[in-house]
């Protein structure tokens, strides 16, 4: 079946536009200190906020800044953080379990006493992340990510250079 004229423009048009953009009051909400369990958050601008024991369970985070916030105690359970940037951030005792953090920078981030118990961390970069006392972190989920040197991580764990 081809396809000319509107009905052509018109699939072109439904391809090419996003498929689910933020939702610019859901952020604001967020930026205010509002829990937000499964909102989307795409592109969130949040850094340097201070937003701490918030539930963000399943939200959409994908390319949200996230740099030097502090979010301890942040529920991000099932969330997707896949590109995310969240350099410097301070998320001791946070959620990550069974989130995507795909491509995510954490670089320079404290991460003490986070939960990464099922966590895709694909292509995650770790590098100086203060990762020591974090749980539910496996060999198989570091070996997917990144970090350097200055990378602390729980003792027997390793993780390979970027």
């Amino acid at each position: 079946m081809k396809l000319s004229g509107p009905l052509a423009l018109l699939a072109v048009l439904t391809l090419a536009s996003p498929a689910a953009a933020q939702n610019a009051g859901q952020i604001s909400q967020v930026r205010a200190g509002a829990n937000c369990p499964k909102c989307n958050l795409f592109q969130a601008e949040l850094g340097g906020l201070t937003l701490k024991g918030k539930n963000l369970a399943g939200a959409r985070l994908r390319q949200a800044d996230l740099s030097l916030t502090i979010m301890n105690r942040t529920n991000f359970a099932g969330a997707d953080l896949r590109d995310v940037e969240a350099y410097g951030g301070v998320f001791s005792s946070a959620s990550f379990a069974a989130a995507d953090l795909t491509n995510a920078s954490f670089v320079g981030t404290h991460l003490e006493g986070a939960n990464f118990r099922g966590a895709r961390l694909r292509g995650a970069n770790f590098s100086g992340a203060e990762m020591d006392r974090v749980t539910g972190l496996t060999q198989a989920q570091l070996n997917q990510a990144c970090g350097d040197a200055a990378t602390r991580l729980p003792g027997g764990l390793r993780i390979p250079p970027c």
